[in-house]
């Protein structure tokens, strides 16, 4: 019989360490000294209380391991059952959000997606600001440490090409799992320091830098004003996009380059397709904002810089309208943000390691037409690649597809004009953000989307998230008897 207690503690303590995390928000509530901060103080202990009598009860049931089952289980319940006590302040505090606006907003920040139904966001507590920001960055976090402990081992969507990376190439390093999921936590760290500090030199005050910062390092895009980040233009852009850039590579690699292994991060052919990309990208805009438009041109270079970055790492800030720029730039936004970054990092959708290893598989089928005598293999990273992987990487990029197909379809039966409910599907399955059109786009917010929708996008968030097949496979029965 499956039990599912194990599963119910390691939530229940999840849930706890996410109540004692609103009281920092609470903190910088009673120092503004409005009366916000009880909020926050009765949601934490509303949160802690619930997750500390779940992890007592179903203490006695834990094991040395989880089963696969378990696994699985545990990995897709977390991600569902925190925001349902990260969206308690935004029902209880000024925003007066409904159940529903708070669990998307919840769900928004927790998977680093970004998508907001809030607006006046200047007008708000500052707690409420910064509980948002928080949400983004712990969720950053968490979802480097599924992909580098989690999903290796559960061999979805072609993770497990990894699994050695993390476990056996970093074992003269860091022998466990623990110890590198505590060296990324570190650098995470840092690197948020770092941002925060740069953005303060660049002229923002101390509180619009921090929050800025956790949702930048954690490519989640949520910003203090409804403007995102066209508050800040100039010099915060260039920051705005190294620190993306960062957050977007694989931190297993600079665990090894702070040990003294720089070679592995400077290697890396993931590394270097998705800078080469975001570099031919912004060229490719640049010069048509330059044709189109009359930009200076350090002005076009830094907003496709900025924007291309933002949306290619799927951290969603806007700092331009960019629906202004042309049928042909509003299509390339869209096919960028089904791109992504690298695996092990806080960047979302499909990921650049899909695309090289569907490249390889296609380079290798037709060098076999050529020559049908040949032996010929698939290779990542100079390393050949299993059928197993190759078709655990197809079978994602079949579910995706179906998914962001039949995402559209329903968003449209909601009532949503097709290009909401195209973007919305892909904004949501690839945790980008903004969405095209007036509505969802990049000056407009999921606000008036109707209650049905925002469940379906919320749904969409968690499995864009979690590499979708993580989700679908709770769905099986096969799976269950397994």
């Amino acid at each position: 019989m499956f039990d599912i207690r194990p599963v119910a503690y390691v939530i229940g303590l999840l849930v706890a360490c996410l109540g004692g995390t609103m009281f920092l928000p609470m903190l910088v509530d009673l120092a503004e000294g409005k009366g916000h901060w009880t909020v926050f103080f009765e949601s934490g202990v509303i949160t802690i209380l619930v997750g500390g009598l779940t992890a007592l009860a179903c203490r006695n049931a834990v094991k040395e391991g989880l089963t696969i089952q378990q696994t699985f289980l545990l990995t897709v319940a977390v991600w569902a059952a925190l925001p349902l006590f990260g969206g308690l302040p935004l029902m209880l505090g000024a925003t007066q959000s409904s159940f529903t606006d708070a669990y998307f907003e919840a769900m928004s920040g927790l998977t680093t997606t970004g998508s907001t139904v809030l607006t006046g966001l200047e007008h708000l507590p500052k707690g409420i600001l910064l509980w948002r920001g928080l949400l983004q960055w712990l969720g950053g976090i968490g979802i480097i440490v599924v992909a580098m402990v989690f999903l290796p081992e559960l061999r979805v969507g072609g993770m497990q090409i990894f699994r050695s990376e993390a476990f056996e190439t970093m074992g003269k390093i860091l022998p466990r799992a623990t110890q590198i999921s505590s060296s990324i936590s570190t650098i995470y760290v840092s690197l948020t320091l770092l941002c925060a500090g740069a953005y303060l030199l660049c002229g923002m005050n101390a509180f619009d830098a921090s929050v800025h910062a956790l949702t930048t390092l954690s490519t989640g895009g949520f910003a203090n004003y409804d403007a995102s980040f066209g508050t800040f233009s100039g010099p915060a852009e260039y920051v705005a996009s190294v620190f993306m850039v960062l957050a977007a590579l694989p931190f297993v690699r600079y665990v090894q380059f702070v040990a003294g292994h720089p070679r592995p991060l400077l290697q890396d052919t993931q590394v270097q397709v998705f800078l080469m990309t975001i570099l031919v990208l912004v060229v490719v805009a640049s010069c048509a904002l330059l044709w189109i438009f009359p930009h200076h041109p350090e002005q076009a270079f830094r907003e496709s810089l900025f924007n291309i970055t933002s949306i290619i790492s799927g951290t969603g800030y806007a700092s331009v309208d960019y629906m202004q720029w042309g049928p042909f730039l509003i299509m390339m936004f869209f096919f960028i943000g089904l791109i992504g970054g690298c695996a092990g990092s806080t960047a979302c959708s499909v990921k650049i390691f899909r695309y090289q290893l569907l490249f390889a598989s296609v380079k290798v089928q037709l060098k076999r037409i050529y020559s049908p005598h040949g032996v010929f293999t698939p290779q990542f990273q100079g390393m050949p690649v299993t059928d197993e992987v190759l078709s655990s990487v197809m079978s994602f990029f079949v579910f995706f597809v179906v998914s962001l197909g039949l995402l559209t379809v329903g968003l449209s039966l909601t009532g949503m004009d097709f290009i909401s409910s195209v973007s919305g599907a892909a904004t949501a399955i690839g945790n980008i953000g903004p969405g095209l059109g007036d509505q969802i786009g990049p000056a407009g917010n999921f606000a008036e989307v109707n209650d049905t929708a925002k469940w379906m996008l919320s749904f969409a968030m968690l499995t864009g998230r979690l590499e979708v097949l993580a989700v679908f496979t709770l769905f099986s029965i096969r799976f269950w008897r397994g």
